[in-house]
């Protein structure tokens, strides 16, 4: 199928060969007939990625005080490698899509294949949409009427929290689209509405619907012009333009009346002048897109709705009241638009995006778009025939750590890259053009079908490393899984018990996890140094992990198994290394006077086998100044000192030599290593019992945490 894309570093927009994404839980599979072009939000989209690198630093100093921050850890090279990997990220366009329903997933009611529906999904052939961002589009709505919804429905939110009141007086600060839109639903409130723009043609539209308006570029001042229309000045100002300057943020606080109601739809430069808002006790608000749900994956993601006595406006609600107002007339989006362009000949509305009096520009789609079979799940990108090869890779999983650290680290290492797979296809053709796989897929069996595939690597959200694990064993492949192998103890003996069920039928491919830290150099120096048998050893670990949001799907205790089965494993497992011995008991204890299972500020105490002891402190209230990852390693009066990778020093231990790196956390190696084992075969680069005495170690520092005691690893 046909997929607009926009790229960041090139500022290229292209019409790109992506595969049809596949409806998964709680999703709709929805073949576009048209989307809408947000001539705003697409338009400065285009502009930054055409900026030079310095300009999108100029645009985003947050992110620039990020990079500082991130050079004083890991170094500036790895630093700027990391940016333009950034850079290269593929970036799909639109968000306002009009089709029919083709597919339904697990868990959605209410719609059935052929329904005509609206959703925020993108500028493509086939779109795969949560439910909750869905809309059925009522009859006597035509489709090019019903691409407005979204963007209709962002407008409409604004209004809501203006909360304006019939007969006040509001004024509309950008007549563009959401202005445009936003005025009629207000005159429909029976308000008085002022409409401001520099653009005549809009400020005429606006007129025609009965609104009052004003054009600086006429020479009018906007806050004396509304100061003389009202009544010591307006009720409410919705800010819906786009601009980089303060001035309109600074002419809303003055033009409204004392503890008016400002609220900010658009994006707009924010140096606010305190005495303007504290003389008249104003209040601001900024609007979040398109409602109640945004953002919010139990909402948009798992489906689960706010109850409608609380919450009467979701977003959804919010779709399916824009589409009402046009179905009523009460809203008029018919004159909005400007054109309606093929999609094959999009580039004539980017290539002339902001023109003047240009307002929605609209993309009709051909009716006979990509057939819905087995084969459109996939595009072939080159010729992929390796009969009797050996390490022919697949990639289930085409998200950050695949693209940032996996394929650069397996980059001439004997592997053959044959299929990657993506849910919505687009990061997997990218990554797929960029190291030469020959198929990019959104249907991940097609890998386990391939019988040349005799490997494939699983990097996808942890919840599903134990199913796929299984499926890919069962279809005789070779297995690297990044951590966790699993995120609790049902999956893990669903493993376990799959596994030996194949022994006994003589199949015997290999499992392996992620646990590189292990083949790092300076990992394997401290090893030799202190032997496969050191003895006793005490082993202190710090990892200054630093904070993620709680709303970030790692934190999700049945999505991600939170960052101490799905992070503090690793190690975990190093400690076990250097130890020589597997994990008898474990003990943790987390900051804070509660047990959420789901903390990442924890002391662990690992107990071993031989009598070592290891603390693992897994921090993430610290200071990103300070080293990310840090080991102590105590043996026979002799302190080995692990640095965040880049240095390793010996106290007490003659003939060491001390070690300086860039960052080396053994990802190369443990590819490299890997990719030769499958290929000229050898012992398990990690024994199966290790990683499963691991993996289990961390279910039971859970488990130590509720009972609030040691618990000792089966």
């Amino acid at each position: 199928m046909k997929q607009i894309i926009q790229n960041l570093k090139t500022g290229e927009t292209a019409l790109e060969e992506i595969p049809v994404p596949k409806a998964g839980q709680g999703q709709l599979l929805i073949k576009t007939s048209h989307s809408l072009v947000s001539l705003g939000t697409e338009k400065m989209l285009v502009e930054f990625s055409k900026s030079n690198l310095f300009q999108k630093a100029k645009q985003q100093p947050d992110k620039v005080k990020q990079v500082l921050d991130k050079i004083k850890t890991d170094g500036l090279l790895p630093t700027l490698e990391n940016v333009f990997k950034r850079l290269e990220e593929p970036l799909p366009l639109g968000y306002c899509n009009v089709g029919r329903v083709v597919e339904i997933g697990k868990g959605v009611t209410g719609f059935a294949v052929g329904d005509v529906v609206a959703s925020n999904g993108k500028h493509a052939e086939y779109v795969c949409v949560p439910e909750k961002l869905v809309a059925k589009v009522p009859e006597g709505v035509s489709q090019e009427e019903a691409a407005f919804t979204v963007i209709g429905s962002i407008s409409l939110q604004g209004i809501r929290l203006c909360k304006p009141t019939f007969g006040e007086t509001i004024v509309v600060y950008g007549l563009g689209l959401l202005g445009l839109i936003a005025v009629q639903m207000l005159m429909a409130n029976g308000c008085d509405v002022i409409g401001i723009d520099i653009d005549e043609s809009k400020c005429a539209m606006a007129k025609k619907w009965g609104a009052k308006v004003i054009n600086p570029r006429n020479g009018d001042d906007p806050v004396k012009k509304v100061m003389d229309m009202t009544t010591g000045g307006a009720d409410a100002v919705l800010i819906t333009a786009s601009a980089k300057n303060h001035d309109i943020i600074s002419n809303a606080a003055n033009m409204s009346r004392k503890r008016g109601r400002i609220i900010l739809v658009g994006v707009i430069g924010l140096n606010l002048n305190r005495a303007e808002f504290y003389e008249k006790e104003l209040s601001f608000q900024v609007s979040c897109s398109y409602g109640p749900g945004r953002y919010d994956d139990d909402y948009e993601k798992k489906g689960i709705d706010y109850p409608l006595p609380f919450v009467r406006w979701t977003e959804k609600r919010n779709f399916e009241a824009i589409l009402a107002a046009i179905s009523k007339g009460s809203i008029n989006v018919k004159d909005l638009i400007s054109e309606i362009v093929d999609l094959k000949d999009y580039q004539i509305i980017y290539n002339a995006m902001g023109r003047s009096g240009s307002i929605a520009s609209i993309l009709k789609y051909p009716e006979e778009q990509s057939k819905l079979d087995k084969k459109s799940n996939t595009v072939v990108l080159g010729n992929g025939s390796f009969p009797g090869a050996k390490a022919v890779t697949a990639f289930i999983g085409a998200g950050n750590f695949t693209k940032m650290t996996m394929l650069p680290a397996l980059k001439d290492s004997g592997a053959i890259f044959k299929y990657i797979a993506s849910s919505s296809g687009v990061s997997g053709t990218t990554l797929a053009k960029k190291y030469g796989f020959t198929h990019s897929t959104t249907d991940y069996t097609n890998i386990l079908e391939d019988k040349e595939v005799d490997t494939v690597f699983i990097t996808t959200r942890h919840n599903s490393h134990a199913k796929l694990v299984n499926e890919a064993l069962n279809a005789g492949k070779n297995v690297f899984v990044e951590k966790p192998l699993a995120i609790n103890m049902e999956q893990l003996h669903g493993v376990i018990e799959n596994y030996q069920n194949l022994a006994k039928e003589d199949v015997h491919p290999t499992i392996m996890v992620g646990f590189n830290r292990r083949f790092s150099p300076h990992s394997q120096a401290i090893k030799k140094a202190i032997g496969d048998n050191p003895g006793p050893i005490n082993i202190v670990a710090t990892m200054n992990a630093g904070f993620i949001p709680p709303q970030v799907w790692v934190h999700d205790m049945e999505v991600g198994g939170g960052r101490i089965i799905g992070e503090a494993c690793h190690y975990m497992d190093l400690c076990s290394y250097f130890a020589g011995s597997a994990i008898r008991s474990v003990c943790m204890n987390s900051m804070g006077t509660g047990s959420e299972e789901n903390t990442d500020n924890a002391s662990i105490l690992l107990k071993f086998e031989n009598g070592s002891n290891a603390v693992i402190n897994y921090f993430a209230n610290g200071s990103k100044a300070y080293s990310k990852e840090r080991f102590e390693v105590f043996s026979q009066e002799r302190v080995f000192v692990l640095d965040n990778f880049r240095t390793t020093k010996a106290f007490g231990a003659k003939g060491f030599k001390n070690l300086k790196t860039k960052i080396n956390k053994g990802h190369k190696d443990q590819f490299h290593a890997y990719i030769q084992k499958i290929k000229n075969g050898g012992e398990p680069l990690i024994p199966l019992n290790d990683i499963l005495n691991v993996t289990k170690a961390s279910f039971g520092a859970l488990r130590s945490l509720k009972e609030k005691g040691w618990v000792d690893v089966e």
